[in-house]
């Protein structure tokens, strides 16, 4: 009977105007979850399209790695001046792997001292408009995003010491980074991503969580981030959380809602986190 009851569903669902994406939504991990945001109209208006850059650098490259599923993943790396064991895995914002991310990375890399990847959830696409940005954040499964994170951990070695970073869509995927990096993760950072909703999860990481959230902000929302909260305290994990009078995208310095005094305070607690753990 239920699942005579599921096909019809199914049958109506068109008709209803509603797409089996939405229907599975609920069911997916956290990461596809947000990722079907792309379908809001308000999300999609709230990330202006970034203006045109082209970032030059002597130090960066692109790079690529076997995945386990049999294909090819691509990235771009930065190796610290010294030798280190200690790499910060980047994870791009809804826009791709593009020339900003770069920048951010190669200044990161420099400012901690470590070696920097950026990993490339998207396989090689860069959207230039929030229409094609919604599209292929759309895309991303839970399987290839965690093939593409577990080959630059098997790119990088046993022996490093992982720290992680990410801004929206990458925000949630730099928390899922950190759930997989297991015993060799130092340090997590998220800008106003999704938080992982499953307490069993959040008791396997094995290292601290710092969180830059806006309380004007949706996705996620302030209720969304006291669940967070509640949840990591459920974990027995520790979360620093920092909150700010700011919107959606507060520190990417193309959003006219750009917020510099929130994106500067919030740079010089991430460099700290991060000094603390290295």
């Amino acid at each position: 009977m239920k699942r005579k009851i599921f096909t019809l569903l199914v049958i109506l669902m068109p008709a209803l105007g509603i797409s089996q994406t939405a229907m599975n939504c609920c069911t997916a991990s956290a990461t596809e979850a947000y990722a079907q945001n792309g379908n809001d109209k308000a999300f999609v208006a709230s990330h202006p399209e970034p203006l045109p850059f082209v970032y030059k650098t002597s130090a960066g490259k692109d790079i690529s790695y076997k995945t386990s599923d049999g294909k090819d993943a691509h990235a771009w790396e930065v190796m610290a001046t010294k030798k280190t064991s200690y790499y910060l895995i980047v994870v791009h914002e809804w826009w791709g792997l593009n020339d900003y991310i770069k920048q951010e990375t190669e200044k990161l890399a420099n400012e901690l001292g470590v070696n920097a990847i950026a990993i490339d959830l998207y396989d090689k696409q860069v959207a230039t408009t929030r229409e094609d940005a919604s599209k292929i954040m759309q895309t991303v499964t839970t399987e290839r995003a965690t093939a593409i994170i577990k080959g630059v951990y098997t790119y990088v070695g046993a022996d490093a010491k992982i720290l992680t970073v990410g801004w929206c869509f990458g925000g949630g995927w730099s928390l899922q980074a950190a759930l997989m990096a297991g015993t060799q993760l130092r340090g997590c950072a998220m800008y106003y991503g999704a938080p992982e909703k499953d307490v069993e999860k959040l008791k396997t990481l094995n290292a601290d969580v710092i969180g830059f959230f806006g309380n004007k902000d949706k996705w996620p929302s302030p209720a969304m981030v006291d669940e967070f909260v509640e949840n990591m305290k459920k974990a027995n994990k520790k979360l620093i959380v920092n909150r700010y009078d700011a919107t959606h995208g507060f520190a990417n310095p193309s959003n006219p809602d750009f917020n510099k005094e929130a994106t500067e305070d919030a740079h010089k607690k991430l460099i700290s986190f991060f000094k603390e753990r290295i």
